[in-house]
């Protein structure tokens, strides 16, 4: 998910938001060709798009661009500011089999459940030319087991972490983003152990370490292959090392006074990144630009980058066309064209969205970028080592954004009514039980 879309996301959206959400989408509908409302009149081409968030298309200026370029294609683009709403009304689009735009955005966090139970309903983009330039497990992840590709990729989400250089100074811990990151190299432990250090020497007020937990433990379920389910589809957290380690680590941190008690892009988060609340958050590219803008121009140049113990990855999405479109294989040139590493590269120059075509990490505008209000960090460098780092194979399951979600509401027990590791597991454990059973 690129940093607006996480900056827009929230949970628990009332009801009735997603149906005036449903009544959006299918203001464009209702033709007889299954609702999606694209099609060719007069020679004319429409093509029409459901996006979520900022995924850069319309705020970029390169739907204007292609349509400059291919006079005869009207687009016609409609943003849902929140994916929950979005994800909401595009399953009810899905079942009904009308209302569906030519294009729709699907969000990482959805991509297994649309692969395992609506790929029909999708376009096979694995014969469209030219897309053997994205990272070896992004595609995969919008893979059937019969090898149809659903999506194309947008951006990725590699991860860091932002530090306040101002904070480690009166903690008496070092500054310069290369020995900040020998702190806690190879080991999330570390960056606890890191946390200690600065609780005990901290002067100059308050100030927690890190803003979240729950932070914490995504930024170390993500660097593995295999989080809450395995190949097969079962669910595997509980007895998955992966994610029972980054529980007890972070529950460590939550429960020894290192965290600010906050929940990332949750009420109270923002305010705290303008009032110096907290000195780290794991942070992956597309957070960059949300936190500039939250902590404002006086904060300027006390953030840094530095990377991370290990390489992983938290967020993205993909395009994909819909079987019934009208206009299908003119929306598999446009997808492709929106996808391909010279847009990614122009979209990541523009709003920071970080690109999953290895072409486009590798463009001097994407290698060579940097950050003026992070104190000139490299984050081209930083990002683009860290995606590399991520492993080839990355197994999805159904629920998995929902399973975070409760995880970081269970981490949240620990952190904001004193709950034990060992009961708030339990409630989330429950809580898990009956969403994905």
């Amino acid at each position: 998910m690129s940093r607006a879309q996480k900056l827009l996301r929230t949970r628990g959206i009332a009801a009735v938001a997603a149906v005036a959400a449903l009544g959006l989408v299918t203001a464009c509908g209702g033709s007889d060709t299954g609702g999606t409302g694209g099609g060719v009149k007069d020679g004319k081409v429409t093509i029409t798009m459901g996006l979520f968030g900022v995924m850069g298309y319309k705020e970029t200026g390169l739907l204007d661009r292609y349509m400059k370029e291919h006079p005869n294609v009207t687009i016609k683009a409609e943003v849902a500011g929140d994916e929950q709403t979005y994800y909401t009304a595009l399953q009810t689009h899905l079942a009904a089999g009308s209302g569906l735009k030519d294009i729709q955005g699907i969000e990482i966090g959805r991509a297994k459940e649309l692969v395992d139970t609506q790929a029909a309903k999708f376009v096979d983009l694995a014969d469209v030319p030219g897309v053997d330039h994205f990272l070896p497990w992004k595609l995969s992840q919008v893979t059937t087991k019969d090898d149809k590709v659903i999506g194309l990729g947008t951006d990725i989400g590699p991860m860091a972490v932002c530090y306040r250089k101002d904070l480690f100074q009166q903690a008496g811990l070092p500054t310069d983003r290369e020995k900040v990151a020998q702190l806690w190299e190879g080991d999330w432990s570390k960056y606890v152990a890191a946390g200690k250090t600065f609780k005990a020497g901290f002067k100059g007020g308050k100030a927690a370490f890190m803003d979240s937990s729950s932070g914490l433990f995504n930024a170390m379920i993500y660097g593995n292959s295999q989080q809450f389910y395995d190949k097969d589809g079962k669910l595997v957290y509980q007895d998955n090392p992966v994610v029972t380690d980054a529980w007890a680590l972070a529950s460590q941190a939550a429960t020894s006074g290192l965290t600010a008690k906050l929940r990332q892009f949750q009420p109270g988060w923002d305010p705290a990144l303008a009032n110096s609340t907290f000195a780290t958050t794991v942070c992956p590219a597309w957070m960059l630009g949300h936190i500039s803008e939250k902590a404002g121009p006086k904060n300027k140049g006390k953030w840094d980058v530095a990377k991370a113990p290990k390489g992983a990855n938290w967020g993205g999405s993909f395009l994909g066309v819909m079987d019934k479109s009208p206009v299908k294989e003119e929306a598999k040139k446009l997808v492709a064209w929106l996808t391909a590493p010279e847009q990614q590269a122009h979209v990541f120059e523009k709003i920071g969205n970080f690109p999953s075509s290895q072409q486009a990490l590798a463009a001097p505008q994407v290698a060579n970028a940097t950050s003026e209000y992070f104190s000139e960090a490299p984050i081209g460098k930083i990002f683009g080592a860290a995606a590399e780092e991520i492993p080839d194979e990355q197994v999805l399951g159904r629920k998995d954004g929902t399973i975070k979600d409760i995880f970081s509401q269970g981490l949240t027990l620990i952190e904001a009514q004193n709950q034990s590791p060992d009961k708030a597991w339990k409630t989330t454990d429950e809580r898990i039980k009956k969403a994905a059973g």
